[in-house]
């Protein structure tokens, strides 16, 4: 029986995609760059081996959000500052209008009365909060758990076990960590010794290893497991 459910945010809840998209054309416009599809698409590219990196403990947060600039301002030899960029990002992303995913709304409103609700989230405090707050979220939560604010980001065990400590009562046998992320949420939910939950609305083939305990591809799916958990 599932008492406790950790929520991610960033393309679990909230459609992060479109968000970033709109918020990194604009500040690399600032930089003097065109933001054409392969630049983005560069981007992506990097961004996403820097927070591989930082999963593996390889880059420490801070290196992950400047480095990503970096790489890209050397590859395309611009000598834009990429602490500046990367502030100008983050600014414009925590005021991007916030966008639900389909179903997210009902499905809080659902489950925040019967269940424990606690966001888990990766993302900056700072962005995180605003995004939260402009998109109505924050009442559904018992606890709002930013790896920035804890000082460790998923998917190390001390994120989790300080998720842990701060919950009353808190039993791992009923917990369920449910997100996007293989590599963060669900990885970090095995490493905490929880139960996980891969929300999958691409219906990608998880990787040897990487298998989660359950999978959805609409969060709709999510009250009728529970049910049967």
């Amino acid at each position: 029986m599932v008492k406790t459910i950790f929520l991610d945010l960033d393309n679990t809840l909230l459609d992060f995609d479109r968000a970033e998209a709109a918020a990194l054309s604009k500040a690399l416009e600032q930089a003097g760059i065109t933001p054409s599809a392969a630049v983005l698409e560069r981007y992506h590219e990097l961004n996403a081996q820097h927070w591989k990196m930082l999963e593996d403990g390889i880059l420490t947060r801070d290196q992950v959000l400047t480095g990503r600039f970096a790489a890209l301002f050397a590859e395309l030899g611009i000598s834009a500052s990429p602490q500046e960029i990367c502030d100008c990002y983050e600014h414009l992303l925590a005021q991007e209008p916030p966008r639900l995913l389909p179903g997210a709304r009902e499905l809080l409103e659902d489950l925040a009365p019967r269940f424990g609700l606690y966001l888990a989230s990766n993302g900056a405090s700072a962005v995180q909060r605003i995004r939260l707050r402009n998109a109505d979220l924050t009442r559904y939560f018992r606890g709002i758990f930013i790896s920035e604010e804890l000082g460790v980001d998923k998917p190390k065990r001390e994120f989790f076990q300080m998720c842990f400590a701060a919950i009353p009562d808190f039993s791992r046998q009923t917990a369920l960590m449910v997100g996007d992320s293989l590599t963060s949420d669900i990885r970090g939910g095995r490493n905490a010794g929880i139960r996980t939950c891969w929300y999958n609305p691409d219906r990608r083939t998880a990787p040897p290893g990487w298998e989660p305990d359950e999978e959805i591809a609409a969060l709709a799916e999510l009250p009728a497991l529970l049910q049967r958990l």
